[in-house]
């Protein structure tokens, strides 16, 4: 039996009756929604799935699924697919419990009331939401992204299974898994970091750093897939313990401004921003380098942070997704228009070495 014909005898855990099924046409059109839907079955559970939401969930998006919650009634949630799906069921939980609109859960702890219980099923090895208790809304007018974070957004239950992410096109392995090896090393070396958050990144990066490459040569490795998926799933965590840094508030807004993918984005930001925090906080860098220095194929601390700065860049054309800027419309007289909107991204104020709208500048100049 495979972890997604488990979905139903854990709704039935959660006191489950209702669900409402959160998940994308891709997913849907692999057929693993359908699995969980007869899961949901077996168990007695009735279900109805909202599929209106796009790749980067919006506030308009979550105001749909709210309709489609209100009409059906769900007592449980199940965000069943990749990190936008997930996203979207818990924006949809903010409104569908504690009313208003997603704008004003715009920041932590907003939450009032109780929330429904929510599954995690990531078809994906990338967001790391799952484990996280925070939902990235875009504004459907502005397009800003917000963080929507509550304790009570927390997903009771990750299922994961690594044979969800098979059916993934070789490019969607490739900005995912990206994305959640740059969750591994900017946690690592927040400001927020703590203990708990650098053991999940240190797992994090040894799990997904060697087998990135490997799944791309191999998509039916399912022990790479494992492997991918669990350090995803960990960075997720560390996130949940630490925050993120200066690569995704300089990616954000190249996602607004040219429609730049997340993961493309912060493959191209991540070695220039990995190089400007070494110059001061190499030691931390190198903490992580040497649990693999050891495996064949990953940076060695000889090479210091110039060496892992080398190797992200090796494994972003290993991934198809180098290029300079120019490439997706972007101009170097737009770089005060993009610092300036990178400075207002929450996740950079937790960047170890301080970055105002100069020094972002300077990293983008960096990426023509």
């Amino acid at each position: 039996m495979d972890a997604i014909d488990r979905l139903g005898e854990f709704g039935r855990q959660l006191g489950g009756r209702r669900a409402l099924v959160v998940s994308d046409s891709g997913v849907i059109a692999a057929g693993h929604t359908q699995r969980g839907i007869e899961s949901l079955g077996r168990a007695g559970i009735a279900s109805t799935v909202f599929e209106d939401f796009h790749e980067n969930p919006s506030s308009a998006d979550v105001d749909r699924g709210v309709a489609c919650a209100a009409e059906f009634a769900p007592n449980l949630l199940i965000g069943l697919g990749g990190g936008s799906s997930m996203d979207c069921a818990k924006g949809i939980n903010f409104v569908q419990t504690n009313g208003g609109s997603i704008h004003d859960y715009w920041g932590v702890g907003r939450a009032a009331k109780p929330m429904l219980p929510m599954i995690a099923v990531p078809t994906t090895a990338g967001t790391g939401s799952e484990a996280q208790s925070f939902a990235l809304i875009s504004d459907a007018k502005t397009h800003a992204k917000m963080a929507c974070g509550d304790k009570k957004a927390a997903c009771r239950i990750a299922l994961l299974d690594p044979r969800l992410t098979m059916t993934q096109p070789r490019r969607l392995t490739a900005l995912t898994g990206i994305d959640a090896l740059a969750h591994a090393l900017e946690t690592y070396v927040t400001k927020r970091r703590t203990p708990i958050s650098q053991v999940f990144s240190r797992e994090a990066w040894r799990l997904l750093a060697g087998n990135l490459a490997r799944v791309l040569q191999a998509p039916d490795d399912l022990e790479a897939r494992s492997a991918m998926q669990l350090g995803a799933c960990y960075a997720g965590l560390a996130i949940e313990n630490s925050m993120l840094g200066a690569t995704h508030a300089l990616a954000n807004p190249l996602t607004a401004e040219y429609g730049l993918v997340h993961g493309q984005a912060i493959g191209l930001m991540l070695p220039h921003v990995i190089r400007y925090n070494g110059r001061q906080f190499e030691e931390l860098y190198l903490q992580l380098v040497q649990s693999t220095s050891e495996l064949a194929g990953y940076p060695k601390l000889a090479d210091g942070v110039e060496g892992l700065a080398r190797f992200v860049e090796e494994l972003v054309e290993k991934c198809e997704l180098s290029m300079p800027l120019t490439d997706c419309g972007a101009a170097e007289d737009h770089i005060p228009r993009l610092a300036a909107d990178a400075a207002k991204q929450w996740t950079g104020t937790f960047n170890p070495r301080p970055v105002s709208e100069t020094e972002l500048a300077e990293l983008y100049r960096l990426a023509f």
